[in-house]
């Protein structure tokens, strides 16, 4: 599970405080070989991935399929049935509570699991259509979609 954000020519609904500029916020799932299986709908890019998973209904449709999700610090807290967790997040330390060895372990091994993801991820954002994106959220949705199948088909190809 990877949430992003796309940038976008200046336009100000789509606004993000945290990285400066303006962009789409969509989540992306992939399978254990980097091949995308869903996107999102297409958010402001102010939408923390959190947010977005949950309007999604993701947890509810992992363990609906028997799925699982490697997932960043991002959506810590994501999941809401802890005797049947769906995401792997890594752990997060506070100034009151340090990792332990086993947590900081954990947490080094997680990112060579979502390589995968972030390939996949990255095949979606090199379409050179989303850099002259400037339109709603609603018909980004679509053309999402369609880099979709179309990034699909190209990573197919290649291997």
């Amino acid at each position: 599970m990877r949430g992003g954000e796309v940038v976008l020519k200046a336009n100000r609904p789509n606004y993000s405080g945290k990285h400066h500029r303006h962009g789409l916020h969509v989540l992306a799932l992939t399978d254990e070989k980097g091949r995308l299986i869903r996107i999102s709908a297409a958010r402001p890019g102010r939408t923390h991935d959190i947010t977005a998973a949950r309007r999604d209904h993701l947890p509810a449709h992992l363990r609906a399929a028997g799925l699982g999700a490697l997932a960043d610090l991002g959506f810590l807290g994501l999941d809401d049935d802890p005797d049947n967790p769906v995401g792997v997040t890594g752990f997060k330390a506070t100034r009151a509570r340090k990792l332990t060895p086993g947590q900081k372990d954990a947490n080094r091994v997680l990112p060579a699991g979502r390589v995968p993801v972030e390939r996949g991820f990255a095949h979606l954002k090199k379409w050179r259509i989303l850099t002259k994106l400037r339109t709603d959220p609603a018909r980004a949705t679509h053309l999402f979609r369609a880099l979709l199948v179309l990034t699909n088909i190209e990573v197919a190809a290649d291997n």
